[in-house]
């Protein structure tokens, strides 16, 4: 079937770490290419933000990648992009006039507006992935929040309009209910991890400690670095690797703020924030952790911590969201409660310490990547949520009249 991917701010092609590239930019390449294998013809839609960009792209990995003119030819954050979505769905209407897709897939808040703009009346099913809701947001964030005003209702609509939503978790499937989105018309399908990068098997990246501790993620105070720093305290003979945020961390302020607060707590010369890491070299990272750790306030998935499983080392992490999911507590890894640095030395604590036990974790984590969160996996099952929205509908009326 064609696929028409709209991930609005989040390019597949987009260098991970910075502000607003991190998860949905590997959730829509990874599952865009696990689609292309399985033989469907995808493209993904994302808005122009560099005037040298060419207007289609086609990947390596079996899938095309258009820039939308949409507002500015340059960054801007995702926050702002609000106004520009009527121009981005005027352009996929032309374009899908031009060539219908079978269905499309909304990927966060505002790709669902314009996806649904753009398809009344072009008989396209719509499905819609949210991958974080406003309403949670705004939950933890409150006045920190920068999402526009607009959000929430918006994210209301989608859901009244959509054919159907892919959830990431079940956390998020009770929310949606509580938004007033049916339960009939959700379907659970998580994030997914590459097997054939991310394997327990390879080289590790050298540490000058007996203990490493590794965390990953897009540097801003939601994803708990600060609390992690605090734990590390009562962690000897322990280093602690934050890789993400700027290309110059020097001008990142978030990096100055982690960076000061492990000076005030005189572990300073154990914390390495290393910006930027390729996905390449991602794998090496985490598998030269004891652990990986990730305690952010809320999270409506984490790739990461699937990443670290599939690399076969034991995950510490927030109960909350998707990560209830995904890490079974005394399995794959420890759920602590999020923003609670004691608790969270304690844990890590008692992991460090049982090296048993982290072989375990490990071998567990691992075996349940295989089972559950491959690419491949999660394709087959956003296949099958494309079905059931109503792609490929026309196609199958017209084979039973020729019965």
């Amino acid at each position: 079937m064609r696929i028409a991917m709209v991930s609005e701010h989040a390019s597949p092609l987009a260098a991970l770490g910075g502000v607003d590239a991190g998860g949905q930019n590997v959730h829509v390449a990874d599952l865009s290419a696990a689609l292309a294998r399985l033989g469907h013809e995808v493209t993904v839609y994302t808005r122009r933000d560099d005037p040298e960009l060419p207007e289609r792209v086609a990947t390596g990995q079996g899938y095309d990648v258009v820039h939308v003119p949409a507002g500015p030819a340059e960054s801007v954050p995702k926050d702002e992009l609000l106004p520009y979505m009527g121009d981005f769905a005027q352009f996929l209407r032309k374009r899908w006039r031009a060539e219908t897709p079978d269905v499309a897939h909304g990927h966060f808040w505002m790709s669902g507006l314009a996806a649904v703009l753009a398809a009344r009346d072009l008989n396209v099913p719509v499905v819609q992935t949210f991958h974080a809701l406003g309403v949670v947001k705004r939950r933890y964030q409150g006045s920190a929040d920068t999402s526009p005003p607009e959000r929430v209702a918006t994210e209301r609509l989608i859901g009244r309009e959509v054919d159907r939503i892919a959830a990431t978790c079940g956390d998020e499937v009770f929310e949606l209910i509580r938004m007033g989105v049916p339960r009939s018309r959700i379907s659970v399908v998580p994030c997914g991890v590459d097997p054939r990068l991310f394997q327990p098997d390879g080289e590790q990246a050298r540490r000058r400690l007996p203990h490493r501790l590794v965390a990953v993620g897009r540097l801003v105070p939601r994803k708990g670095f600060a609390d992690l720093i605090t734990a590390l305290r009562s962690l000897p003979d322990t280093e602690l690797v934050i890789a993400g945020g700027a290309a110059d961390m020097s001008a990142d302020p978030e990096a100055r703020r982690l960076l000061d607060h492990a000076r005030t707590l005189a572990v300073r010369d154990r914390v390495r924030l290393v910006g930027q890491v390729s996905r390449s070299d991602m794998p090496a990272l985490l598998r030269s952790a004891d652990a990986v750790v990730c305690v952010p306030w809320y999270e409506p998935f984490g790739i990461v911590p699937l990443e670290a499983m599939a690399c076969g080392v034991p995950v510490v992490a927030s109960a909350v969201g998707g990560l209830t999911d995904t890490v079974v507590d005394g399995v794959t890894g420890a759920l602590v409660p999020p923003r609670q640095p004691v608790a969270l030395a304690r844990t890590l604590r008692s992991l460090l310490t049982d090296p048993a036990r982290r072989e375990a974790y490990g071998l567990a984590g691992a075996d349940r990547v295989q089972v559950r969160y491959t690419w491949d996996r999660v394709a087959e099952d956003t296949e099958r949520v494309y079905l059931r929205a109503g792609a490929g509908r026309t196609e199958a009326v017209a084979v039973g009249g020729a019965r």
